[in-house]
């Protein structure tokens, strides 16, 4: 019998579950977002994204990890061993991103500490890029920043601290200190950023319906992007989570209310960033249209601007603002690589301690680079071919793998709906076989044809206008590499009988 780790609550998994799937992206990627593709009307294809695409997803990694009782490699080897890969492949996916996810955290508590004395001055973008991060060419290191580095120590030794502890007094206990303190922290922040001037001319432009969008199919491919993206699906994380689930779990339930949690949030946040974006636009004479940005430029150059212009109480909001960030993205870092943490677990037949302190380890050691003066670059193109040919190809996989190569489907709801209140009816299968792929297909097909064909806005045609040799080994290899590592892992002998996937299929029937 398989002695896996359990959540102490229903509440702390979906504390969790919402706390991995809140992160740095609600903040400053979705109002962005939403403001570009048709403002007010962004959100009639947002929330059929979230119907068809992100809960579908979810209660199918939900049961997933449920009924196989173990990490993605394990969960996927159990249901075939043939697609052992996909498994380590959402693995390898999350371990690029803790790398670099872990240095943006760092940044945030740099700029927690700069809120107190207002340091960055009145040119906030050449404080950033000049004087805090130093940046390099692309393609060069440049040595290590000292102010980035310091920070990214303490993210590392708090995140493996959390996650050696354990599941349930380790990430359980932490998400119930971090989720509801960045509730309370961005809710205050939101109240006094609706209550500034200008603030309804910044709201009546985010909430501004163009429903000649709609017709748009790029709009309808961003609303599914931004549900894929901000959701913590398809690499492996919620597979992991909740195969830590006991026995008796309202798994459709929890993921309606994790979903809708997530966009709950996300919500908020466009709310409190539009609201500020019209104070900082009434100030300066301009548009709320001209001041909107999104992505690191809002996050740590458009938001000191905007708090050297706050009326009062300047540095306490300030450091709220950049306390939120830490508390989304340390939540989130948690989640991501426990996803590996457990992967080496099963696979080498080791305590948790000892793949902590490996997989954390050896993660910690690469996001080193990202430390240095040339890291933003690297970050950069790794952020964005990551996600694109990294998360969002592996969701357009591993949709078509399990509802058409290895039709489990029908066995998944059968197993969601024993367990669950909400019975999951044909608009799952519906939107899992035909509408998921269809939409992740086009996007991936569009995302092909721009990077491979140069077809950016840019000088040099790719990506960020870097040159062609800085894409191909910072973006293509990253994402590449992470497929190759993930198919080579499949490979390994699995270490211990528990893991050599001769167990009953439901490893619940099996006790």
């Amino acid at each position: 019998m398989e002695n896996r780790s359990q959540w102490g609550t229903r509440s702390g998994f979906i504390l969790a579950a919402v706390g991995s799937a809140v992160g740095l992206g609600n903040i400053w990627r979705f109002p962005a977002t939403a403001f570009e593709n048709g403002g007010g009307a962004f959100m009639v294809p947002y929330l059929i994204a979230l119907l068809t695409a992100g809960i579908p997803i979810l209660i199918m990694e939900f049961t997933m990890g449920h009924r196989y009782r173990g990490s993605s490699p394990l969960t996927f080897k159990r249901m075939n061993k043939k697609t052992e890969w996909v498994g380590w492949w959402g693995v390898l996916v999350a371990f690029v991103i803790s790398t670099y996810y872990s240095v943006i955290i760092a940044w945030a508590i740099s700029y927690s500490i700069f809120s107190f004395n207002l340091n960055w001055g009145s040119d906030t973008e050449g404080f950033l890029f000049s004087n805090y991060l130093e940046t390099a060419a692309p393609g060069e290191f440049g040595g290590f920043v000292p102010s980035v580095l310091i920070p990214l120590i303490i993210v590392w030794l708090i995140v493996l601290g959390v996650l050696y502890r354990g599941v349930k007094k380790g990430i359980e206990m932490a998400n119930r200190i971090f989720i509801p303190t960045l509730v309370v922290v961005f809710l205050i922040i939101v109240i006094r950023a609706v209550t500034l001037p200008g603030a309804f001319e910044g709201l009546n432009t985010f909430f501004t319906p163009d429903f000649g969008a709609l017709a748009n199919p790029d709009v309808w491919v961003a609303a599914y992007g931004q549900i894929f993206f901000s959701m913590s699906i398809a690499f492996a994380i919620m597979i992991t989570y909740s195969s830590y689930l006991p026995k008796k779990s309202d798994i459709t339930n929890n993921a309606f209310i994790v979903g809708f949690g997530n966009s709950s949030f996300e919500l908020l946040c466009g709310i409190g960033v539009f609201s500020v974006l019209g104070f900082m636009a009434v100030n300066q004479g301009v548009a709320v249209e001209d001041v909107v940005t999104g992505g690191v430029g809002l996050a740590f150059v458009v938001f000191p601007q905007i708090i050297n212009q706050f009326p009062a109480l300047n540095e306490l909001f300030g450091f709220l603002f950049f306390a939120s960030l830490v508390l989304a993205g340390l939540s989130s870092l948690i989640s991501i690589i426990e996803t590996y943490v457990a992967g080496l677990s099963d696979k080498l037949n080791t305590s948790r301690q000892k793949a902590v302190l490996f997989g954390g380890g050896f993660a910690a050691l690469v996001s080193l680079v990202f430390a240095t003066r040339g890291g933003l670059n690297f970050l950069d193109a790794a952020d964005y071919f990551i996600n694109q040919f990294g998360v969002a190809a592996l969701g357009l996989v591993e949709v078509i793998v399990i509802a058409w190569f290895l039709r489990k489907l029908n066995e998944l709801k059968d197993h969601a709906n024993e367990i669950s209140d909400m019975k999951i009816r044909s608009w799952w299968n519906v939107s899992l076989m035909l509408i998921t792929p269809i939409v992740l297909g086009y996007n991936m097909i569009i995302l092909l044809r721009d990077n491979l064909l140069q077809r950016f806005e840019t000088e040099t045609g790719n990506y960020g206008n870097y040159p062609d040799t800085f894409i191909m080994y910072s973006g293509w290899f990253v994402a590449g590499g992470a497929l190759v590592v993930g198919i080579i892992l499949a490979f390994i002998k699995w270490k211990g009988s528990k893991n050599d996937g001769h167990e009953s299929q439901n490893s619940w029937e099996a006790k």
